[in-house]
Parts: C-alpha cells; sequence; structure tokens
C-alpha cells in the first residue's frame, strides 16, 4: 500500500482515468460493430464521420494505438463504399 500523499493521489488519478478510458474505447468498440453491421448505405455514411472522430480521440489521448484506428477506419470506409445504393 501507498505510503506517500502523492503516491494515493496518483492511484486514484490512475483509477478514474482507467474507468474514463474504458467507457470511451468500449462505446468506439459497438460503434464500430453498429456501423459493420448495418447494410444501408445512407445510415452507414452518417455514422462514419462520427465512428472516425471517436477513433480519432483515442488514438490522440493514446487510449488506442494510432495505427489500429486506422486500420480500423480503413476497414470501415471499404465497408460503407461496398455497399448498394
Amino acid at each position: 500500500m501507498a505510503n506517500h500523499q502523492s503516491s494515493k493521489k496518483r492511484i486514484r488519478q490512475i483509477k478514474v482515468r482507467r474507468l474514463t478510458n474504458r467507457y470511451a474505447s468500449r462505446t468506439a468498440r459497438n460503434s464500430v460493430r453498429k456501423l459493420r453491421a448495418t447494410t444501408v448505405k445512407e445510415d452507414a455514411l452518417k455514422m462514419y464521420p462520427e465512428v472516425c472522430s471517436m477513433l480519432d480521440k483515442l488514438a490522440k489521448n493514446n487510449v488506442i494505438h494510432a495505427n489500429k484506428a486506422n486500420n480500423l477506419k480503413s476497414k470501415m470506409a471499404a465497408h460503407v463504399n461496398s455497399l448498394q445504393a
């Protein structure tokens, strides 16, 4: 157990940050799943910028790696482009 005041504060901060990161990454993951399950092109085109924005924010804050975000965006773009109008 931590003895120093700064160590205790750091533990509290890490706990809050971890919960925030878990919520954000779970929300983005669910959005990616929902977009991949979409079969209507208009809905997918509307959802795509929102999901990309979520992934970019996660990558910017180092919750996920930047390359992972780019790979996911690329796969989603291919999926959206493959849908029939």
